[in-house]
Order: C-alpha cells, then structure tokens, then sequence
C-alpha cells in the first residue's frame, strides 16, 4: 500500500519544491502553517470540489516539506497514468464495495513510524449532504491526530491549520472540524457542504 514516491527522490524533491515556490508567488498563492511536529497524522482536505484540488495539495505539500500520501478512487491508478499516480502518493480505494477499508488504514498506519494520509472527507468532488467519518474512525483507531488541511480558492492561499485528538465524541470533535472550514472557499463553492 505504502510506495516509494515523489517525495522520497531527494533531485526531484527539491526540484519540485523551488517549482512549487515559484508557482506561487507567480500565480499569487500562499503556503500557510507549517509542518506539525506529529510523526504520524491524518490530513483532511476540504472543501474537496475539483481536480485541481489535487495539484495545489501536492504543491503545498512540497513547499512545506511534508510527505504525503493521497487516498484516492481506484479509478485514479489505471492506466495510462497509474503508476504516475501512485509514484505522487495515491493510495486507491474501491469505492464499489465495502474493503474494510478503516481498519486496513489503521493497520498501515500501526507499521509506520512516520505516515501522513490525505483523506478528503467528503469523498468525491460532487456536492454531498454530510461528510464520511473514515477519517476520524482511522484517526481513532490509530491514536493519530487529525491535521485540517485546506485549499481556500477565495484567498488562493492552501496550507494546514489545527490539529485536534479525536476523543471519541464524533458529535463535539466534527463541530470544531466543521468550524475550522467554515470560511474556507472551495474552487466550486456550490459543491460544498452548506
């Protein structure tokens, strides 16, 4: 499940990081926060409502010198680019059936010292009524943070924010999570959780 990535290739790693920089301050997006000091966590994305979500994750990760890993829909790694995909940190997910998918995550996570997944929490681009609660369930599960990452098209600036440790009140902790992306700008704001 875990891949030798992009971000495991010091040449690229750096090249892609100057890259990035510059594709920022070109375009006029920021990088904000930081790298936790967590050596394992779970990154969630929101609001999740275009593909190009993907690519300024991947920039930012690269500017604030996180590796990463992307959960992402099975149809992500076939080919033509499948092994790309894989080789950026995709880790696909067959939405079709039921994998046990949470546990699976949590074991994964139990093996590393070091892991970080994105997970975005509503599960596709299109709008939704509710997020899914894999994320917490894998955090819960694994004893892991969960780190809030967002991509703010509005302010064209992406980073990560708070963290929070689940406690087991999914009702308490989804209301501070929800709180932290209330202002936060999807590409397609109409595809976001109202």
């Amino acid at each position: 499940m875990i891949n030798y990535t992009i971000f495991d290739t010091p040449v690229l790693r750096t090249i892609f990081y100057w890259s990035a920089r510059f594709f920022f301050y070109a375009t006029g997006w920021k990088a904000e926060g930081k790298k936790p000091n967590f050596k394992k966590y779970v990154l969630i994305a929101a609001p999740h409502t275009s593909n190009w979500d993907f690519v300024y994750t991947i920039l930012v990760a690269f500017i604030l010198k996180i590796k990463i890993y992307l959960m992402g829909k099975q149809e992500l790694v076939r080919p033509p680019f499948g092994k790309i995909m894989r080789w950026l940190g995709v880790i696909p997910i067959d939405r079709s059936k039921s994998n046990d998918t949470v546990n699976n995550i949590v074991e994964t996570f139990n093996k590393h010292d070091e892991l970080v997944i994105v997970i975005p929490p509503s599960g596709t681009r299109k709008k939704v009524m509710y997020w899914k609660s894999g994320f917490y369930h894998i955090a819960r599960g694994a004893n892991i943070p969960i780190v809030m990452g967002y991509i703010d098209y509005r302010r064209k600036a992406g980073g990560l924010g708070k963290s929070i440790i689940p406690t087991g009140n999914i009702e308490a902790d989804m209301v501070i999570i929800r709180s932290f992306y209330a202002g936060v700008t999807g590409k397609y704001p109409e595809q976001s959780i109202g």
